[in-house]
């Protein structure tokens, strides 16, 4: 079964979320929080940008990248695996199809943040180079959890 990656269109808008959605619950609860429908309102308009991307097997949305330009780089806003595709490498595709992306456009750097607690998130993301330029609470205020920001240089 190969791999495709692509920019998602509008009509994939509820598959996406339903990735993003199921990938993102446990780490939320951890948090001590429950998703609530704010938090995929972005998706639609990161979708007409061209901002979302996604991994899909045999025609069906496996995973989910949803970026930000940001100056010279590309923030990795979310990027999701659908819960029975973690752990086989899916993340290290997108992660490195988003590189791809950012290099082929001149861009200087990725960066991205996750909580402090996901440990297993911060180990990925160092296996693809990306360092952790420094540790603080979350923008959103939304928990008490603090969250490692960290940047790939290109």
């Amino acid at each position: 079964m190969a791999l495709t990656f692509r920019k998602a269109v509008p009509s994939e808008r509820e598959d996406a979320q339903r990735i993003l959605w199921t990938a993102f619950t446990p780490y939320i609860r951890d948090l001590g929080r429950e998703i609530t429908a704010h938090h995929y309102r972005f998706l639609a308009a990161a979708i007409e940008r061209g901002d979302v991307y996604l991994a899909l097997e045999d025609g069906e949305i496996v995973g989910v990248a949803a970026t930000e330009r940001r100056d010279d780089g590309i923030y990795i806003d979310r990027l999701g695996v659908a819960p029975p595709r973690q752990g086989t490498g899916l993340g290290s595709f997108l992660l490195e199809r988003v590189e791809e992306i950012a290099r082929s456009s001149g861009l200087k750097e990725l960066s991205l943040e996750t909580a402090e607690m996901a440990e297993g998130n911060i180990r990925l993301y160092r296996r693809h180079g990306f360092e952790v330029v420094r540790r603080g609470p979350p923008s959103h205020g939304m928990d008490a959890h603090m969250r490692v920001f960290m940047v790939k240089l290109l």
